[in-house]
C-alpha cells in the first residue's frame, strides 16, 4: 500500500519558476569554472552541480534545453576565453555557443529522468539510489557526448579533472575521469534528493550520499610497480612558437638548441623537446636533420622531437626520435589534430562564414594511426601531443602497449597569459594518477613539469622563460583498473543511461496506453510515499 503527506507538493512540479531558473543555472555554470585552473576551487563543485541540476527538475522540453544552455554558456563562456587570445571573439563565441547547444540538447535527458523514474518508482530509496545514479550517468553521458561529437568532440571540461589537484583524485586510478565525474554528481544529486525528502529524522536516507562520499576520500590510489628510472633531460626554449609570433626561419629549432646547451657533457637517456620545437620538416630538410644529429651527438642522447612533416599530398603533427645517426624511424602522428586549428572540417561551408579566420589555416593535418609508445634507452614511453592528452583513448592505448612513462609534448605559445596551460596541465596531473605513471608535461614556453605517478610534482619550469630540467623520471609497469575497465564504464553510464531512461519512457507510455497507469501519491517532493 501506499503512504503519502496529503500536504506534499505533485511530482514534475519545477521547484523553481523559469525567470529564476535562468539566472541559478548561470550561476552554477560561472561557479564550475572556479574548479578549473587557475583557482582550481576543487570543492565548488559540491555546489555548482546542484546549482545546476535543481533548474531541471519539472521543466518542459524546451525550458530544460534552454536552462541547460544557459548553464553551457556560462561555463563555456569563461571557460574556453583562452581561445580569443589571438585570433578574436568569433573562435570564442562560436565554441562557446555550439558546446552550450550540445549541452542544453543533452541536459534533457536529466529533466526526463526526474519527471519519470519518481512516477515509475515513487520508493524513498529509489530516490535515494537510483534517481541519482541515472542523472549522474547521464551527466556523465553528457560529458562524453561532449567530448567525442561533432568533429571528434571537445573533452576539456569534465567535471572529473576538477579533482586534479583534491583529495579525491586517487580513486580515478580505479574509475577513470568519466567514474571520478559519476560519482561527484552522484553524491551531489543524492544530497539534492535527500534535502527534498525531508526526512531528516531517519539518518539512514543520508547514507548512498555518505557512502559514495566516503569512497571518493578514502579510496587510496591503485599501485603500479616500480621498473626503475628513466633519466630525462628536458628543453622549454621559449622561442616565438606562436601561430602569429614575429620569427625568422627555423628561430623555433634555433632557441630549443641554444637551451640544449646547458645538457651537454650531463649524462641523461633521453634529450626530450616540445611540440612545434623544430620549425622545418626533417624528413625533408638536409640542413635541419644535420642540425639534430649534431645536438643529439653532442649531448650524448638520442632527441624526441615534433615538427610538421609531409608525406605525399598529407601533413602531419609528427613526434620522431632522432640520434646523432639520423632519424630512428620510429614516428608518432597527433591522433587527434585540432579542428579549426590544425585542420578544418567542411571548410567549403566554413569559409562561407568566416573566409578570412579559415584562410588562415592553409596546411590541414591528417590523423595519425601509430600506436602512441615509442621504444627508447630500453624503455617504452607514452607519447601524447598537446591536446591528444584530453582523449581517454590516446593515453589508455598507451598503457596498453607498454608505457612504462608518458611524455607529453605540447605548445603552448598561441595562448600566452591564460589559463590554458594550467588547464591542460590539470589534464595531465590526473593522467599520471589514472595510470600510475609518471608524465613529462613539456611546453615550448610552459609551464611545464615532470609529475609524479601520484600526481605530485617532482621538477618543473615556469611559463615564459627558457630552461632546461634533469629529472629521474620514475618508471611503472601494471595496468590499473581505470585503464582495463575505462571503456566498459564510459559504455554503462553512456548506454545505459540512455537505455536506463528509454525503458522508463516505455513503461509509462504503456500502462498510459493500456489504461490502468498507476499512480503516484501526490507526496513525492518530500518522498514520503513509499511501498509498504
Amino acid at each position: 500500500m501506499y503512504e503519502a503527506r496529503p500536504s506534499a507538493p505533485t511530482i514534475g512540479r519545477p521547484i523553481i519558476p523559469l525567470r529564476f531558473a535562468l539566472p541559478v543555472a548561470a550561476a552554477a555554470g560561472l561557479l564550475l569554472t572556479t574548479a578549473f585552473p587557475s583557482l582550481s576551487w576543487w570543492p565548488v563543485v559540491f555546489v555548482a552541480i546542484p546549482l545546476a541540476v535543481l533548474p531541471l527538475i519539472g521543466r518542459r522540453a524546451w525550458a530544460s534545453v534552454l536552462t541547460g544552455s544557459v548553464f553551457g554558456l556560462a561555463f563555456f563562456l569563461v571557460n574556453v576565453s583562452f581561445t580569443a587570445r589571438y585570433l578574436g571573439p568569433v573562435p570564442w563565441l562560436a565554441l562557446s555557443v555550439l558546446e552550450a547547444a550540445l549541452t542544453g540538447v543533452a541536459s534533457l535527458g536529466m529533466t526526463l529522468a526526474y519527471r519519470w523514474l519518481p512516477r515509475l518508482l515513487p520508493g524513498r530509496w529509489w530516490r535515494l539510489i537510483l534517481l541519482p545514479a541515472i542523472v549522474a550517468a547521464l551527466w556523465t553521458m553528457r560529458e562524453q557526448f561532449l567530448g567525442s561529437w561533432p568533429y571528434g568532440g571537445f573533452p576539456w571540461a569534465r567535471v572529473g579533472v576538477t579533482q586534479s589537484s583534491s583529495p579525491l583524485a586517487p580513486i580515478v586510478s580505479w574509475v577513470g575521469i568519466s567514474g571520478l565525474s559519476f560519482l561527484i554528481v552522484f553524491v551531489c544529486v543524492g544530497a539534492v534528493e535527500y534535502v527534498r525528502l525531508r526526512q531528516f529524522r531517519r539518518p539512514m536516507t543520508a547514507l548512498p550520499s555518505l557512502v559514495v562520499l566516503l569512497l571518493l576520500v578514502l579510496v587510496p590510489q591503485f599501485p603500479t610497480t616500480d621498473a626503475g628510472e628513466l633519466r630525462v633531460g628536458s628543453v622549454q626554449g621559449n622561442g616565438p612558437a606562436g601561430y602569429f609570433d614575429t620569427r625568422t626561419r627555423n628561430a623555433v629549432l634555433d632557441s630549443q638548441l641554444a637551451a640544449s646547451e646547458d645538457l651537454v657533457g650531463q649524462d641523461i637517456d633521453l634529450l626530450l623537446w616540445p611540440e612545434g620545437s623544430v620549425d622545418s620538416d626533417p624528413t625533408s630538410n638536409a640542413i635541419t636533420a644535420s642540425a639534430l644529429e649534431d645536438i643529439s651527438a653532442r649531448v650524448g642522447a638520442p632527441l624526441l622531437m615534433n615538427a610538421a612533416t609531409a608525406r605525399g599530398d598529407e601533413y602531419f603533427n609528427s613526434s620522431m626520435i632522432w640520434t646523432a645517426d639520423g632519424a630512428s624511424g620510429q614516428i608518432y602522428d597527433k591522433t587527434h589534430p585540432v579542428p579549426f586549428g590544425e585542420y578544418v572540417p567542411d571548410r567549403w561551408f566554413y569559409s562561407q562564414l568566416a573566409p578570412d579566420l579559415i584562410g588562415l589555416l592553409q596546411r590541414e593535418y591528417t590523423p595519425g594511426t601509430a600506436a602512441p609508445v615509442m621504444d627508447v634507452a630500453d624503455t617504452t614511453v607514452g607519447l601524447a601531443i598537446c591536446f591528444d592528452v584530453i582523449y581517454d583513448d590516446v593515453v589508455w592505448n598507451g598503457a596498453n602497449d607498454g608505457a612504462e612513462v608518458y611524455l607529453f609534448q605540447t605548445n603552448n605559445a598561441d595562448f600566452r597569459g591564460t589559463d590554458e596551460n594550467l588547464q591542460q596541465l590539470a589534464f595531465a596531473r590526473m593522467r599520471a594518477i589514472e595510470t600510475g605513471r609518471a608524465v613529462v608535461n613539456l611546453s615550448t614556453v610552459g609551464t611545464s613539469q615532470v609529475i609524479a605517478p601520484d600526481g605530485s610534482v617532482i621538477d618543473g619550469l615556469q611559463a615564459d622563460t627558457a630552461g632546461t630540467m634533469v629529472t629521474d623520471v620514475p618508471l611503472r609497469t601494471g595496468l590499473t583498473p581505470a585503464v582495463v575497465l575505462g571503456p566498459w564504464i564510459q559504455a554503462v553510464l553512456g548506454w545505459g543511461s540512455l537505455a536506463a531512461l528509454a525503458a522508463a519512457g516505455l513503461i509509462l507510455f504503456v500502462r498510459g496506453r493500456g489504461g490502468h497507469t498507476r499512480k503516484a501519491p501526490a507526496s513525492s517532493e518530500t518522498g514520503a510515499a513509499k511501498i509498504g
